[in-house]
């Protein structure tokens, strides 16, 4: 069996701009990648979800992930996917993105496991690219950008288990 591919995504949102911003940092067997972006005009779930859409893209879909992440939002989301397909609560806004999310963590042979990432972990780092990029987007508007090699060096992704 693979070791699962592991994900720290975390995500910005200034309300009273409605200004978004979000980064993760995934781990494929060693393999450390990782991308920021952001929006105008974009709420906390719609940020959390391309988040979420950009960190998966490209990955085969019978990939078994971890998700780490500090914010109850993007943890929500394989709950609320699973309860929307129970026939409860649909999601009603940002249908684009929950299409994408469904269709993403839904693949058959995909496994998901999700937890809080905690200080010190690449979810700090993550966090502190996502603060980055909402003030850039706030200043340039939407955009999406990988984070160059030798800052993900910085980024302390443990090695895996």
């Amino acid at each position: 069996m693979t070791a699962p591919v592991r994900i720290w995504l975390e995500t910005s949102h200034h309300a009273a701009f409605q200004v978004g911003g979000w980064a993760w940092v995934r781990d494929e067997a060693g393999a450390v990648s990782g991308a920021a972006g952001g929006g105008r005009r974009i709420g906390a779930e719609r940020a959390g979800l391309a988040a979420l859409a950009a960190a998966l893209a490209g990955l085969p879909k019978d990939t078994a992930i971890e998700l780490w992440s500090a914010s109850a939002p993007v943890l929500a989301i394989p709950r609320r996917i699973a309860a929307a397909q129970a026939g409860e609560a649909a999601p009603e806004e940002n249908l684009d993105l929950w299409a994408q999310a469904i269709t993403l963590l839904s693949a058959p042979g995909r496994g998901i496991r999700a937890g809080r990432s905690a200080a010190g972990t690449p979810g700090a780092f993550a966090a502190a690219w996502a603060e980055l990029a909402r003030d850039r987007a706030k200043d340039r508007g939407d955009f999406t950008a990988p984070i160059p090699k030798p800052n993900l060096a910085k980024a302390g992704v443990p090695p895996q288990p």
